[in-house]
């Protein structure tokens, strides 16, 4: 289904630009500000992440009750916002950076504050007076919620103020490809460095005139493409203080021309290193005395990882199961009532290592609709059920799979498994995938991508592959309730 275009924003030339080097100034200085202002909230949050823990401690009467002065409070507070402040800066969240789904930052907002934790309750013994354990737990899981949603807010205003036209930077990139995508959303999706592209530029006369979408959640924001080549009038008419060029491959003549035109032009140019590997492996680098030294390596799973990752998957499914047992009834009565056939859905799918396990499904599809056939990626298909079409849009046909996880043939977080027929026909790369237990929800699920297949899209798999933590599982499961609350 289409966005409705009213709500699509498209970036062109302002009908009153400011210039260039007040718009460079401006975004300088608003970068620094907003860094400024996001170091005083983390440690704000901190500060009252610690008070709402001491709160319900003393409400809840847990333990011994011991009454501590204000000023304790605050001090020991405004250590802990200290302390995940400077440990956030150490893991480059002040760095100006985003990812394509924020899930990296939601990731670092629930690890960080536990990690601070840690660190705080030695702290508390230097000052002289150990604090409850009662109100570090409290802390310990209030923390990570506040900053989740701090976050989220002050990231929500800063998107809001470069919407206006506030601190931000145009930029044009050269390169309508997937790359040309990626750096796209990768801009869109950072909204601490005030670079707000505006058009793509690509030689391809076929493509002038299309729109180039951002990906994310919801394609809303889009792009116009320009025919090239990059010339200097056309970077001044579209008013520009930047050029990105995003093809890693661009040979040296097509580079010198560009720079030439964007130095005549008074614009900054910033480019992409070629790689000299595919991204399908993995890489591990050495830094000696300034030399980097890089080898390929295969990724191994921590076993405290995988553990941790097992029993937050056997309580988040039972706990799930039990309580929506009578939503679970309903649905498979609904079901039934409303075609003939099963309620349940059963198919064979390849998980871990390629071996194949049986999948549950509420069945959304007719009965005789092929069982092993390529997906149906628009709702009005025939093969859909009426009631099938609830299902799929809201994903509770989803559900029966939290047996599958209970069963360890799955898990909450991972690439989805995909039937027999499809894997048969992977190339090397789309066979990384298979290393990692498959999943119900991941970043592929959450991104705009989902309308094609699964293995067309590897490129969320093996970034989730390479980065994959126990907080990166609960930022992917943060962001699916998010997901599905707004019937996305």
């Amino acid at each position: 289904m289409g966005v409705p275009q009213s709500t699509i924003r498209k970036i062109g030339v302002d009908a009153f630009p400011i210039p260039k080097e007040q718009r460079r100034l401006s975004a300088g200085l608003f970068q620094r500000l907003t860094t400024c202002v996001e170091v005083v909230l983390d440690i704000l949050t901190g500060l009252i992440s610690f008070y709402v823990g001491y709160v319900i401690y003393y409400f809840l009467h847990i333990g011994r009750h011991i009454d501590y002065p204000a000023k304790e409070i605050a001090v020991v507070g405004f250590v802990l916002g200290l302390l995940i402040t400077l440990l956030l800066g150490n893991d480059g969240a002040y760095r100006g950076g985003g990812s394509l789904l924020r899930i990296r930052e939601t990731e670092r907002a629930i690890r960080i504050p536990a990690q601070a934790m840690l660190l705080l309750f030695p702290v508390t013994l230097v000052l002289g007076r150990p604090l409850s354990r009662a109100t570090l737990l409290f802390t310990f899981i209030v923390a990570p919620i506040l900053l989740v949603l701090q976050k989220y807010v002050f990231f929500t205003l800063v998107r809001r103020l470069h919407a206006a036209g506030i601190g931000t930077e145009r930029v044009l990139i050269y390169g309508a490809g997937y790359t040309g995508r990626r750096v796209l959303s990768a801009l869109l999706h950072s909204p601490k460095l005030g670079l707000q592209p505006v058009a793509i530029i690509d030689d391809d006369p076929a493509l002038a005139g299309q729109e180039i979408f951002e990906l994310g959640y919801r394609k809303l924001r889009s792009v116009p493409v320009l025919h090239g080549p990059t010339s200097v009038s056309l970077l001044e008419n579209w008013q520009c203080d930047r050029l990105v060029i995003a093809i890693p491959s661009l040979s040296l003549e097509k580079f010198s021309s560009i720079s030439d035109a964007t130095r005549e032009a008074g614009i900054q140019v910033a480019f992409l290193r070629g790689a000299i590997v595919e991204d399908n492996y993995w890489m591990e680098s050495i830094d000696i005395d300034g030399l980097l030294l890089t080898s390929l390596s295969n990724t191994i799973t921590p076993w405290h990882y995988k553990i941790a990752k097992r029993a937050l998957d056997v309580t988040v499914s039972f706990l799930l199961l039990v309580l929506a047992s009578p939503a679970l009834l309903l649905i498979a009565l609904l079901v039934r009532l409303d075609s003939f056939g099963s309620v349940l859905f059963v198919q064979n799918r390849v998980g871990r290592n390629g071996r194949l396990f049986r999948m549950y499904k509420f069945r959304s599809m007719h009965v005789d609709a092929p069982k092993y056939s390529f997906s149906p990626t628009e709702s009005a298909d025939p093969r859909i059920t009426r009631f099938g079409r609830f299902l799929r849009r809201t994903s509770l046909d989803e559900v029966p799979q939290l047996f599958n996880v209970l069963f360890g043939d799955m898990s909450l977080v991972g690439p989805r498994p995909e039937m027999p027929f499809i894997v048969e026909r992977y190339d090397a790369r789309q066979r990384q995938r298979l290393q990692a237990v498959p999943g119900i929800t991941g970043i592929w699920q959450l991104s705009a991508d989902r309308s094609a297949q699964i293995h067309e899209c590897i490129q969320y798999d093996l970034y989730y592959i390479r980065n994959r933590t126990l907080c990166m599982d609960l930022a992917i499961l943060v962001h699916t309730a998010f997901f599905a609350m707004h019937g996305i």
